[in-house]
C-alpha cells in the first residue's frame, strides 16, 4: 500500500471512528437528525480529584452531513460540561495557578482542533472550576462551558449572625 493510500485510510478512519480519551466513557448518544448527526455524552473522572465526575456533551457530524458540507476533517467546537461530586473528595497534587491544568483532551479534527477541559482552583471560594473549550491552532473559538464543584466540609454549618 502506498504512503498516500495509507494516509488516506488513516484520515478516513479518523473521521468515522471518534478518538476517545482512554479515561472517558461514552454514556449517551442522541440522534439529532436523519443526516446521522449526534450529540455524544461522555463521563470522565478527574485524574487528580477523586470523587469528581464530569459529563461532557458535544456534537458529532454524520457522514451525510460531511458529504453535503464538504468539510470531512472536523466537528464543531460546541460543547457543554457538568461536573459533580460523586464520592468522597480526595484532592491530589493539583495546579493552583490561575491557568489551572488540563484534565481531559479529545481531538475534534485530524490536526487542528481539540476539545479541552481545564480545572482551576478558586481558593477564596473553595471551589473547583471546570471549563470546556476548543483549542485551535488559529482562530480560537469563544464557545465554552463552565461547571463548578464546591468543596464543602461535611458536618460544618455556619450560622448567620443576627
Amino acid at each position: 500500500m502506498s504512503l498516500i493510500n495509507t494516509l488516506r485510510s488513516a484520515a478516513i478512519l479518523g473521521i468515522f471512528v471518534p478518538a476517545f480519551s482512554a479515561s472517558a466513557e461514552q454514556v449517551g448518544n442522541v440522534d439529532v437528525d436523519w443526516l446521522g448527526n449526534d450529540i455524544v455524552i461522555e463521563a470522565f473522572a478527574d485524574p487528580e480529584v477523586s470523587g469528581v465526575t464530569c459529563h461532557v456533551a458535544y456534537f458529532e457530524r454524520g457522514i451525510i452531513d460531511r458529504l453535503q458540507k464538504g468539510n470531512w476533517f472536523e466537528d464543531p467546537s460546541n460543547s457543554s460540561i457538568a461536573c459533580r461530586q460523586t464520592g468522597p473528595l480526595v484532592i491530589g497534587d493539583i495546579d493552583m495557578s490561575d491557568e489551572g491544568e488540563s484534565v481531559f483532551s479529545e481531538r475534534r479534527s485530524i490536526i487542528w482542533k481539540s476539545l479541552q477541559i481545564r480545572r482551576i482552583y478558586d481558593a477564596q471560594n473553595r471551589t473547583l472550576i471546570y471549563i470546556s473549550h476548543a483549542r485551535e491552532v488559529q482562530n480560537g473559538s469563544a464557545k465554552m462551558a463552565i461547571s463548578t464543584v464546591p468543596l464543602f466540609e461535611p458536618g460544618r454549618i455556619t450560622a448567620a449572625v443576627e
